[in-house]
């Protein structure tokens, strides 16, 4: 079962109880108790391995953290109770005043947010990359930096970064480059084999995949994931037993989801590119994507985003969205339910005009998150609201 993905997905992980079940265990409970005042000193230690408090030892999260690392070919994982916790876990356990980020333009708006404005009031500094080019990472690294952070494909464009060209760049000036992997998952793209330091995850998305709870996760060498630990047993962006159980369950259909929802995706890609109506489609598994070939060799599949800018701004963007009675008008992604939303007024809502210029978000942009439905009925659903 070494490298079986399959395998690993259903088995990997799992411990049984006393009680021999079948699926894995759910451990509802904040603490654990000891037999005896010496193995309750060892375990607070770290001589004894074992359960201590619900905020950062749990069984059934410890499931979730094992299987996951074996997916992502890492040594260890921590999971998080988002993903927006668990980029934050990873800037606080390895940055400190005075250092200097290097990270994509390209972002999630909140994760912007987070490195842009948050961090600096901690006089942790970023310098934000337009171009996927990797010697401009190399340029804007200054003898400062201890991180390049980036997502590919990122969102909501799609952009691809070379990750292994990105890890020599972040080795030869002394800084981890962490990738977050949420669009693609471990199902498609596996960056710690490419040279990455640490892939984070909001497993919110395609890791459950039905868009039940909050969760996340950072995985890597676990020499690196235990200084994320350190972090997260002390200040508690802990995931909930009951989220890890949800989540550990989901891990359990992903290759299928992800293989099937990339399909109908560049289904959808290559008939939204015919349509008179869209000035342009972003999607890794069309010929016209400026890294396509680069996804080829990086991925085994485009993912399930698939991005569009139709003709007329905002107002045509918005009649789009109104007249969907299928999609579901949500910012969320990673569900078996395709959804639709406008990143200039959500995702990446919060950023100036200014911001969002450089980072490609216009006011015609839409993003769609495709789902398992029939790819006839989501290219219907948007044919209402399609201004031709």
């Amino acid at each position: 079962m070494e490298d079986n993905f399959d395998t690993l997905a259903v088995r990997a992980g799992q411990v049984r109880s006393q009680f021999n079940e079948h699926a894995e265990a759910l451990y509802l409970t904040s603490s654990f108790v000891f037999e005896n005042a010496a193995q309750a000193a060892a375990r607070f230690s770290g001589e004894e391995e074992g359960n201590v408090y619900a905020r950062f030892t749990n069984p059934t999260v410890t499931m979730l953290q094992e299987r996951l690392a074996a997916l992502e070919g890492a040594e260890a994982c921590v999971a998080t109770a988002s993903g927006m916790s668990a980029i934050l876990s990873t800037a606080m356990a390895f940055l400190k005043s005075g250092d200097h980020v290097v990270a994509s333009r390209a972002l999630f708006g909140a994760t912007q947010q987070l490195f842009g404005t948050i961090l600096t009031r901690f006089g942790i500094r970023t310098s934000f990359v337009a171009s996927p080019s990797p010697e401009a990472y190399r340029e804007a690294m200054t003898p400062a930096t201890r991180m390049l952070f980036v997502e590919t494909p990122s969102n909501p464009l799609t952009e691809v970064l070379d990750v292994a060209a990105l890890a020599e760049v972040a080795r030869a000036g002394g800084a981890l480059l962490v990738v977050d992997n949420c669009f693609c998952t471990p199902a498609l793209q596996r960056p710690l084999a490419l040279g990455a330091d640490l892939v984070v995850h909001s497993a919110t998305k395609y890791l459950d995949g039905q868009g039940r709870v909050l969760g996340g996760a950072v995985c890597g060498r676990r020499a690196l994931t235990e200084e994320v630990f350190k972090f997260l047993r002390t200040a508690g962006p802990c995931i909930s037993p009951f989220n890890a159980w949800v989540i550990l369950k989901g891990l359990e259909t992903l290759r299928l989801r992800m293989e099937a929802q990339s399909a109908r995706a560049l289904d959808l890609a290559r008939w939204l590119e015919a349509r008179p109506e869209v000035d342009r489609v972003y999607y890794p598994g069309l010929p016209s994507h400026p890294q396509h070939e680069l996804a080829r060799r990086q991925q085994t599949a485009g993912g399930a985003i698939v991005s569009f800018q139709v003709k007329g701004g905002r107002a045509a963007a918005w009649r789009v969205v109104d007249n969907c009675r299928l999609l579901s008008i949500t910012a969320n992604l990673g569900d078996v339910k395709t959804t639709i939303t406008h990143p200039a007024s959500t995702t990446h809502g919060r950023l100036t005009p200014e911001a969002r210029a450089e980072a490609g978000i216009v006011e015609g942009l839409l993003r769609i998150a495709v789902g398992l439905e029939d790819l006839a009925d989501i290219q219907g659903d948007l044919l209402r609201g399609l201004p031709g």
